[in-house]
């Protein structure tokens, strides 16, 4: 049991040493995604270094702040992304919600080559259909 207990603690250091690695990384990300991907980072290993403590304490009650935590965290990286996505529409003066998509095309006409030239080059279903029996 002595030997488990010496592989959770030098598990703990590990990852408590990653996630100081994953705060600079927030701090200096150079874009907004990466900064929001360390901060994902940060709660997934602070949610498995919790769950390693509760084993090393051998208390239960640490297992439940682990889920608090990880329903907390998960909130967390949903509302980043949710400001992320507003700052990027706002920089390219967009519209959100699927009513909008007529206006940014306008807006934006390189996105409408890029939005007729993905629908030309998905296959149908009609097509493959027909090809089949051609083949037969």
């Amino acid at each position: 049991m002595e030997l488990f207990k010496v592989f959770l603690l030098w598990g703990m250091i590990i990852i408590s040493i990653l996630i100081i690695a994953a705060i600079i990384r927030s701090a200096i990300g150079p874009s907004m995604t990466d900064r929001v991907i360390a901060v994902n980072m940060i709660g997934t290993m602070t949610i498995a270094l919790i769950a390693m403590l509760a084993i090393y304490m051998a208390e239960d009650y640490l297992v439940d702040v682990c889920l608090i935590y990880a329903m907390i965290s998960f909130l967390a990286v949903v509302i980043l992304t949710k400001v992320y996505t507003g700052i990027y529409l706002q920089k390219k003066k967009m519209k959100a919600g699927p009513e909008a998509i007529a206006d940014n095309l306008a807006i934006q006409p390189d996105l409408r080559t890029y939005v007729h030239t993905e629908e030309r080059s998905m296959p149908s279903e009609t097509s493959s259909d027909s090809e089949t029996e051609e083949m037969s």
